[in-house]
């Protein structure tokens, strides 16, 4: 999509602290992070939010996953972190292309709302 942020990134027209890339993946540290380690993964084709996982081939979610886990073993993530993909208005989605958030690098607390 021309007028997605994500899109704009993952073209390079906006520039990102890149962490991870491959043919379906692309990964960057997250611009206000709320974690020590704050990573968004996101896949390369458009999709605005897990809503539209139906128009996705599963080669790419899954691609995202194992993003998940290299990234989390790169950033020395062993003691844990968390991962979340925020769906719709209501859940606070501000940008409207799937992306998986990646918490790490302290204790978090175990409340999730």
């Amino acid at each position: 999509m021309s007028d997605c942020l994500f899109c704009k990134i993952i073209s390079g027209e906006i520039p990102s602290t890149k962490v991870y890339e491959d043919d379906l993946v692309y990964a960057f540290r997250d611009i206000n992070p709320q974690t020590p380690v704050h990573v968004l993964v996101i896949p390369k084709k458009h999709f605005a939010s897990i809503d539209e996982i139906d128009r996705a081939e599963d080669r790419e979610i899954a691609a995202c996953l194992r993003a998940v886990r290299l990234i989390a073993r790169h950033e020395n993530l062993e003691k844990g972190y968390r991962v979340i993909s925020n769906c719709g208005p209501d859940a606070c989605q501000s940008v409207p292309h799937l992306h998986f958030h990646i918490l790490g690098g302290r204790k978090m607390s175990d409340q999730m709302a």
